[in-house]
């Protein structure tokens, strides 16, 4: 099975290729430019450097969101105009699980968290047991403060931990939400904690190519046309407009 991976749901851009288990390849940057000045050019240069055939390929991965309503879109659509011209399915990997996959196998509770403003975070709480991925709470957006709150009572001691988690004792944040959210996690964590180092703080195509495996394993690879990314709150705009036509239609 050979899977092509496309992220660009946050800051990062990064496209990959698994193989039988294998990453042939992997392109990631993270810089100032958007991602549609990045992601073509560097699917074409992964591309060529593999010699790769694109009908080879079984199913393109993308990441399915939460994350930044431009880089949704446009991953969105290089992955359903790849999808459409090579007629491949498309397999639709929540973004916060394929970045939990950063740490595959760990014996902590992880914790990735995208900044969505407004003192918010895009995030989910996983474990790994067995080599499988838990999912301890969904993705979703949420207030800083009440992850924080979940998190302690999940991990706290006696009578006021929230479920058994095992010998889950420490969680480990790893998302861009960290840059923003790093002091109030510090001084409202009140069990063990940890960041994640540089190469594993972020999105990556390798572990969206990972998680999508299971997914496509499970028969949820989709047809391109059913393909859409998953925001899970509307866009600032949109919310602007509504409250717009409010206030108008109140007059």
């Amino acid at each position: 099975m050979k899977i092509l991976g496309i992220e660009s749901s946050g800051l990062v851009a990064s496209v990959a290729v698994l193989e039988e288990g294998i990453i042939q390849g992997e392109f990631t940057t993270n810089f100032k430019k958007t991602h549609s000045q990045t992601l073509l050019p560097m699917l074409d240069i992964l591309k060529d450097t593999l010699e790769l055939d694109l009908d080879t390929v079984d199913a393109i991965a993308v990441a399915a969101g939460p994350g930044s309503f431009t880089g949704l879109r446009i991953g969105s659509a290089t992955a359903k105009g790849v999808a459409l011209a090579m007629d491949k399915p498309i397999i639709a990997v929540p973004t916060l699980e394929a970045m939990a996959c950063n740490f595959y196998g760990s014996d902590k509770l992880i914790c990735p968290i995208m900044d969505a403003r407004r003192n918010q975070v895009f995030t989910g709480l996983y474990r790994f047991e067995n080599d499988d991925l838990d999912i301890v709470m969904d993705q979703c957006p949420l207030d800083i403060n009440e992850l924080l709150d979940k998190i302690n009572q999940l991990l706290g001691d006696g009578e006021s931990a929230e479920t058994d988690l095992g010998q889950i004792k420490e969680v480990v944040f790893l998302g861009d939400g960290v840059n923003v959210q790093r002091q109030t996690i510090e001084d409202n964590c009140k069990v063990k904690y940890s960041f994640a180092p540089a190469h594993l703080a972020y999105q990556s195509a390798s572990s969206l190519c990972v998680r999508a495996v299971t997914y496509y394993n499970e028969g949820k690879a989709i047809n391109s046309d059913d393909f859409r990314p998953e925001y899970l709150r509307v866009s600032q705009a949109e919310r602007e407009r509504t409250k717009k036509l409010a206030a108008e239609g109140g007059n």
